[in-house]
């Protein structure tokens, strides 16, 4: 085995985690192409699920995600990228990380536990 094997399922999830720091900033999911495009161009892409297209993390925000290591797990059907996070955001949302919001176990609620590094209406002119 020399990667992920895409013949299990045509979509992987893929970790991505900031290199520097060791935050996990986002899940989302490579198919062939995404992975063979992020091994040929050392920045990261994706397959967006709710686009059906390949999807080159920062191509609207410019928050790109630039390659620095890729792993595969033992199944050989998941994927973890350490990256170098320019632009200071992974979050279509704003935040350096999709992982924002914390839930307490005791009580249940939802504690936001990061900054906003932008604003998302003014990035995502839509």
């Amino acid at each position: 085995m020399s990667g992920p094997d895409f013949s299990k399922a045509e979509l992987i999830p893929v970790i991505a985690q900031d290199i520097a720091t060791g935050d996990v900033l986002m899940l989302a999911y490579m198919n062939q192409a995404a992975y063979q495009e992020t091994l040929q161009t050392g920045r990261v892409c994706y397959w967006s699920r709710s686009r059906q297209k390949l999807w080159r993390k920062g191509e609207e925000s410019g928050n790109v995600q630039e390659l620095k290591e890729i792993y595969y797990d033992c199944d050989a059907d998941t994927l973890l990228v350490k990256v170098n996070q320019i632009g200071g955001a992974a979050c279509h949302e704003g935040y350096k990380s999709c992982f924002f919001r914390r839930i307490d176990p005791a009580t249940g609620n939802v504690l936001v536990v990061g900054d906003r590094v932008f604003d998302p209406k003014a990035v995502y002119k839509k």
